[in-house]
Formats: structure tokens, C-alpha cells, sequence
């Protein structure tokens, strides 16, 4: 069998510099006021466009992104001894409330039970594998369907 690979038309490719340019803006700035039309204007495109755009190339919105990396530095503060209100300040969210709502659905846990944990095995690691093993994942919630089709098996189990 053989593996076709796609070609990239130039105007493709632009667009793909485009977005790795905007992206490296997000990592690079993180901290400082960002929203997706700014970002936008550094890629040369609409918001729109350039959110349909990104959203297409990485999986997950600007914004996702962006709030993605800002949780992924809290987490080394945290880890650092940092308090919470800190840490969320310095990534640069404005609102607590919102940077421990999406913090905790990125995590798992609140920006304070994560902050309390213990971490002396990710101490122990090179700061690259730490780095990976510590990226927060979007935690998957459950769907009506699943918990009813839970509910349903665990119903046949009882019978």
C-alpha cells in the first residue's frame, strides 16, 4: 500500500506561517493582555477568519490556547510556592474567578488543592519531561448518554 502525502499549496502554506506566527505570540506573551483580534492582527488576518483558521490547524480555539499555556505556567508557580491570587495575576488573568474555573477544568482539581499537593516527583524530573507530564488536558466530562448507558449497565449487573 502506499502513502499519499498531500501537497501544500503555497497560499496553504502561508496561511500555516501565518498561524505559527500567531501561536508563538500566545507562548511568547502569554502574561500581557491578549485577546483573539489582537492575535488576529498579527497573523494579517480577520478575527473571524483567523479564529476558523487556527481552530482548524491546532484543535482548539486561540482563546483555548491561550488559557491552555496561561494554566500550564500557573501550575509551575504553583508548584513554586506561589499563591493562588499570584500566580493568577502573574500569567495575566484578570478575573480569579474565571482562571480557577478554567484552571479546574483543565486540571481536575482547584488551583489550591493542586497548589497544596505534593510535587517532589516533578522536582526530581528534567524541567522537558516535567514539562510534558504536567501539561494541563481538558478533562472529559461525562455525557447524559454515558451516565445513562452507566446507570443501565450497572442496572443488568444487579439483575
Amino acid at each position: 500500500m502506499r502513502c499519499y502525502a498531500r501537497r501544500v499549496s503555497p497560499e496553504e502554506l502561508a496561511t500555516l506561517t501565518q498561524l505559527r506566527r500567531a501561536r508563538d505570540l500566545i507562548d511568547r506573551e502569554y502574561a500581557k493582555p491578549l485577546d483573539v483580534p489582537t492575535i488576529a492582527q498579527h497573523a494579517l488576518m480577520s478575527a473571524a477568519h483567523f479564529s476558523r483558521q487556527f481552530r482548524a490547524a491546532y484543535g482548539e480555539t486561540p482563546y483555548s490556547y491561550l488559557m491552555t499555556r496561561r494554566v500550564e505556567r500557573a501550575m509551575a508557580l504553583l508548584r513554586a510556592g506561589m499563591s493562588v491570587t499570584d500566580a493568577c495575576m502573574a500569567v495575566g488573568c484578570t478575573s480569579l474567578g474565571s482562571f480557577s474555573s478554567r484552571f479546574t477544568e483543565l486540571t481536575g482539581e482547584t488551583p489550591s488543592a493542586y497548589r497544596a499537593r505534593e510535587h517532589e516527583a516533578v522536582k526530581a524530573m528534567p524541567s522537558c519531561e516535567a514539562k510534558q507530564q504536567t501539561r494541563p488536558r481538558k478533562q472529559k466530562k461525562a455525557t447524559l448518554d454515558e451516565s445513562s448507558s452507566f446507570e443501565e449497565a450497572a442496572a443488568g449487573v444487579r439483575s
